[in-house]
């Protein structure tokens, strides 16, 4: 039946057409059309045939599917035209990997009274297990298609996406539309067929809901985004708030926000830094700090806040000139939870969720959880336990956390659980990694800021086990979160006492060949091969020797249907035979338990789990490791600011990046006295620095040689112990340089989602806010956001949906004004900026014109640039057309 919603119904076809399977490899739909082999802006002949090598006969058409008239649930499968078992005997999974083409209808009515003054719909869509989706106008042609991200990862709490129409429709007749969908096939999605479905036959399963968006507030709360910390025994444990908001139109700033009676004695709120503001169908997490003042008793179940808002209109930065203001009554939902030393027994993990602001300053509130220890007699390091992929740790709720309950309690150590943004994050590295050491700090200041007298004020409190006191901890993860534990302590060794990673892949390469690429068979091998090495971040293989002097327990079920068993074993095969030197100073270890599959309750909870984590813990009691001994190492960085330091040496920036950097040392004693000679080598390097305090050889009498040239340290310098940094000044000359070193903003285009607010390593805050810079013509009166608006706006819903990622949205003729006043108005001058389209560029370029830009005009493009703000720091501009 049709939907009615004030004076529009509308109805979503059962019926599918479906063209496919086409070969593709993982992860591929991403860089190819949604659509291919068809066009979608041209009538579709559904007689016509086409190539696939994965059919008999080489050819195949349109056939008919329909979803289920209760679930909606559409099956899309190939048994017939397709022998998958005969593929599968000599590709494996990569034959797997497929891509089809959807096509439905959407048909909206008109009700009594609708006239050409009737503002058309906009619609909420939500699209599960599909790669993109668009709506075409039955009756146009040519008109270039908008593609929305679907939701194939199914992630938890996404919202529905906020779509216009691409016409409007009729006001006395029915408009249908034609939706297609980009139907992809993903082994690590939807798992292999025969495990999943019994079947040598690949289905994917999607689901289409499709619902009007009218008669609503202005700006409307979303709960299911916010984020409140738990109360523990009185207090929160951490001083982050996020409440979800979305605007159904117009520009609309928060200016006020109060946390109302009885509450008000106990709570405060304040707003963020830098002014909020929603653009036209944006979502965001609104940031609040809260202040506590004294115990919330455990009557308080809920934090009432009354938000104020007001519409601005679009480039009115700070002052508001419209009178539209509208107030929200909010009641977030508060868990407490009773100190956890209960003597009482009990067969469950006590768990209990905490908020730190994951961006810069007071931005990107976060949820984390916590497994407290059993007793603070002791203070040992923490335990951090990164996810598999799909495992959503607050689901069913904090308390009963499948992932939490999973994990072995410490007699004395913290556990310590991140989401790494969400579910599936970004395979724990960017971003997500970031998420990892972030939620460790933030645990580790919150047991020391807190005014709780029960466990606030340090009184169960993280040990700080290196000079800088950031805490080191033991790496733990599965499945994903082991191949994030591999990939996490390969890039931070001096913050890892130890590794347990079980059933891990090595890399994504590796986990799904690419054997079925579509895209090999068109691109120029030279331009190939820099997309190839653009995964070089991602190879733990390659970093594995920066695990050199880390004890490493890596685990795996015999009969894992998910992730195979040699993964596991190759790796620690690797390690190991880098490892087979005299100077070998870890312990590798693999435990296979045969017959067990991808997950068994026991992977984590065993003797010998727990005995490789006593020994660490009990190393780790007599404080940091530094070297002090002839001892041979090398690490190796592909991108310095996603790297930390090993053994106190750490590269800052590399001569020409995108290559691997490498810096080999070698300590020994000297033959005529005690005093050690250091030699140091260095491959593809331009700046690096050493800690004395991680580097315990520099002393008065040592000497140091770098790519074989003495270098003459003074012996002010060695009795400061403050860290030293390297400049080259030609090839394989090297000099102490007389200012701290910046880290070098290098890498992907992802890199973008993760550069740190500050070049300054050693002030690292996290990300800010992404900021769009749109032309100051944001609305097309016949179809509503302009091109480069609706970029815009779809990109800052994907990031919100998969990576908990927040974004602003500008305009140009604001950009001064940002600049000017960065303390205030924007997050302008914090993060990355992204301008989107041709005219936003170059009104970019007139705007810092001014500044220390960097920015190049070539072909009428703005190129990604580097360039300086006025408070000296480097961000990136990305121009997307």
């Amino acid at each position: 039946m049709p939907l009615l919603e004030s004076q529009w119904m509308i109805e979503l076809s059962k019926e599918w057409d479906v063209l496919g399977p086409f070969p593709i490899h993982a992860r591929e739909q991403h860089f190819l059309e949604p659509s291919f082999p068809i066009d979608v802006k041209v009538p579709i002949d559904l007689n016509a045939t086409y190539p696939s090598s994965y059919a008999d006969g080489g050819q195949v058409t349109w056939s008919k599917a329909r979803a289920d008239k209760d679930s909606g649930i559409l099956e899309v499968s190939f048994p017939e035209s397709v022998r998958w078992k005969s593929l599968r005997d000599s590709e494996g999974w990569a034959a797997l990997q497929h891509h089809a083409v959807l096509k439905t209808s959407l048909t909206v009515y008109p009700v009594s009274g609708s006239n050409s003054n009737t503002r058309p719909p906009h619609l909420r869509i939500k699209l599960v297990g599909g790669s993109y989706f668009t709506i075409i106008s039955s009756n146009s042609t040519g008109k270039v298609p908008r593609w929305y991200a679907g939701n194939i990862y199914d992630m938890e709490r996404a919202l529905p996406r906020v779509v216009e129409l691409p016409e409007a429709p009729s006001f006395d007749k029915p408009t249908t539309y034609d939706i297609f969908v980009s139907g992809d096939y993903e082994i690590r999605l939807f798992g292999d067929p025969r495990v999943q479905r019994n079947s040598d036959t690949p289905a994917q399963t999607i689901k289409l809901e499709v619902e009007l968006d009218i008669d609503i507030e202005q700006v409307v709360w979303e709960p299911t985004q916010d984020v409140v910390p738990d109360v523990v025994s009185g207090w929160t444990f951490g001083d982050a708030i996020g409440i979800g908001l979305r605007a159904r139109d117009g520009w609309w700033s928060v200016y006020d926000a109060q946390i109302t009676h009885p509450l008000k004695e106990y709570l405060s709120l304040n707003l963020p830094s830098t002014k909020f503001r929603l653009a036209p169908t944006q979502a965001r997490i609104l940031p609040l700090r809260i202040r506590q003042h004294k115990d919330l008793p455990l009557a308080f179940t809920s934090i009432n806040v009354t938000l104020v808002l007001q519409r601005d209109d679009a480039g009115v930065y700070i002052q508001h000139n419209s009178g539209d203001t509208i107030t929200l009554e909010l009641s977030l939902a508060v868990t407490h939870v009773v100190m956890w030393d209960d003597p009482s027994p009990t067969s469950s993990n006590p768990v209990f969720k905490g908020s730190y602001f994951f961006g810069v300053s007071d931005s990107i509130p976060t949820n984390f959880l916590v497994v407290p220890p059993e007793s603070s007699d002791k203070r040992r390091a923490p335990i951090l336990a990164l996810h598999g992929a799909g495992v959503d740790i607050f689901a069913p709720s904090p308390s009963e956390s499948f992932w939490a309950q999973a994990l072995p309690r410490q007699v004395w150590s913290w556990v310590v659980i991140p989401s790494g943004r969400t579910s599936w994050g970004l395979d724990w590295h960017g971003p997500s990694a970031q998420d990892a050491w972030g939620v460790l700090d933030a645990v580790t200041d919150i047991l020391q800021s807190s005014e709780s007298t029960t466990w606030g004020k340090n009184k169960w409190g993280i040990p700080s086990t290196t000079p800088n006191r950031k805490p080191q901890a033991i790496l733990m993860g599965h499945s994903n979160g082991g191949q994030g534990a591999w990939y996490i302590a390969e890039r931070f060794p001096d913050r890892v006492l130890g590794v347990i990673p079980a059933s891990a892949y090595i890399k994504s390469q590796a986990y799904v060949p690419w054997t079925m690429s579509r895209s090999a068979h068109f691109a120029d091998p030279f331009l190939e091969a820099i997309l190839q090495t653009s995964l070089t971040p991602d190879d733990n293989d390659l970093f594995v020797g920066n695990l050199r002097g880390k004890d490493v327990l890596a685990i795996h079920g015999g009969d894992d249907e998910n992730v195979p068993v040699w993964h596991s074993r190759e790796l620690v095969g690797v390690l190991q035979n880098l490892e087979g030197v005299s100077y070998n100073t870890s312990r590798v270890e693999f435990l296979e338990f045969r017959g067990q599959p991808h997950w068994f309750p026991t992977v984590f909870k065993n003797d010998q789990v727990q005995s490789f984590i006593d020994q660490l813990l009990d190393a780790a009691e007599f404080g940091p490791q530094c070297v002090t001994y002839p001892e041979n190492f090398s690490l190796t960085v592909a991108v310095p600011a996603e790297s930390g330091s090993m053994q106190g040496w750490h590269i800052e920036k590399l001569s020409l990046p995108g290559r691997l950097g490498r810096v080999s040392v070698h300590v020994m004693e000297q033959s005529s006295s005690s005093a050690m000679l250091v030699n140091a080598k260095t491959t593809n390097i331009l700046e690096f620095s050493v800690d004395p305090k991680l580097f315990g050889v520099l002393e008065k009498d040592m000497q140091l040689y770098i790519d074989g040239k003495q270098v003459v340290l003074d012996s002010r310098i060695l009795e400061m112990a403050q860290v030293i940094y390297f400049k080259a000044v030609g090839p394989k000359l090297w000099k102490l340089s007389n200012s701290r070193n910046t880290l070098q903003l290098s890498g992907r285009m992802q890199t973008v989602l993760s550069s740190p607010n500050s070049v300054d390593h050693s002030e690292f805050m996290g990300p800010a806010p992404l900021v769009f810079v749109v032309p100051d013509a944001v609305l097309d009166l016949e179809s509503g956001p302009t091109h480069a608006m609706s970029i815009a706006l779809r990109l800052s819903h994907d990031l919100l949906v998969y990576h908990r990622l927040d974004s602003e949205i500008m305009i140009n003729s604001e950009v001064n004004f940002a600049l000017l006043k960065p303390e205030f108005a924007s997050a302008f001058s914090k993060g990355n900026v992204i301008v989107v389209g041709n005219e936003a560029a170059l009104e970019l370029q007139t705007a810092l014109h001014q500044g220390e830009a960097n920015f190049v005009t070539e072909n009428n493009f703005i190129d990604v640039k580097e360039f300086m703000t006025r408070d000296k720091e480097s961000y990136f501009s990305i121009r997307i057309q």
